[in-house]
């Protein structure tokens, strides 16, 4: 397999062409991409906007993932741009978290729980030709749909509180519009909050600067719901 040209890179993930059709995106430090494959491949099975799973190659790693190559901006770049309004985004976040949520979880027994992405945000949507598309599935675990709520919920609000971030006045409007919408899924009960805030705090991805931002951003989400 050839690696064309770096595409992207995230926190934990850089993406590489491969051709017009596929990318590699690889862990950097070696996690075993096995988990995340999986879960996708069965969202795809389900009718799921997210990237498809290509043929691995017998020289790729575990920690390789051949996907389907993208176009289209981050939902995030439209909001910035003006292209995308923050109550036409607040409708998209919404409506994927509703459609992810119907589905039910893969491995757990509880009739109750569904597949989690636990950190759906603007940045981890894609606007393709198509509509939009959900990626970076690292975190997906199953659970309860309100702790996915709030996890969404929080990330933006962490942006909103944070007083140098260029951002910050987007994120709190989009936090605004979006927060009704999930008043209508069930919304964010407090012990879902609490968790979500307990899980941003032992991400080892944040700066301590922004786990000090967390008690703040729960306050917010608690000020724009009342």
């Amino acid at each position: 397999m050839r690696i064309g040209q770096l595409l992207g890179t995230g926190r934990s993930a850089d993406v590489y062409a491969i051709d017009d059709a596929w990318v590699l995106r690889r862990y950097r430090d070696s996690s075993d991409a096995t988990p995340e494959l999986a879960v996708l491949s069965y969202l795809s099975a389900c009718g799921y906007p997210v990237p498809r799973v290509g043929p691995s190659p017998a020289s790729a790693t575990p920690s390789d993932m051949v996907l389907q190559r993208l176009t289209g901006p981050t939902m995030l770049k439209s909001l910035l741009s003006g292209a995308l309004s923050y109550d036409e985004g607040a409708a998209i976040l919404a409506s994927l978290l509703t459609d992810l949520h119907t589905i039910p979880a893969r491995l757990s027994l509880d009739p109750e729980d569904r597949i989690l992405h636990l950190d759906l945000h603007p940045d981890n949507v894609m606007l393709t030709p198509d509509g939009p598309v959900v990626i970076d599935w690292r975190t997906a675990a199953e659970g309860p749909p309100a702790l996915d709520r709030a996890m969404s919920s929080l990330i933006l609000a962490q942006v909103a509180v944070e007083p140098v971030s260029p951002a910050a006045t987007g994120a709190r409007s989009l936090l605004a519009a979006l927060l009704p919408r999930l008043d209508a899924q069930g919304g964010i009960p407090a012990p879902h909050l609490d968790r979500a805030r307990h899980r941003r705090g032992a991400d080892s991805n944040l700066s301590p600067h922004e786990v000090a931002l967390i008690d703040e951003a729960a306050a917010l989400i608690g000020e724009l719901s009342g």
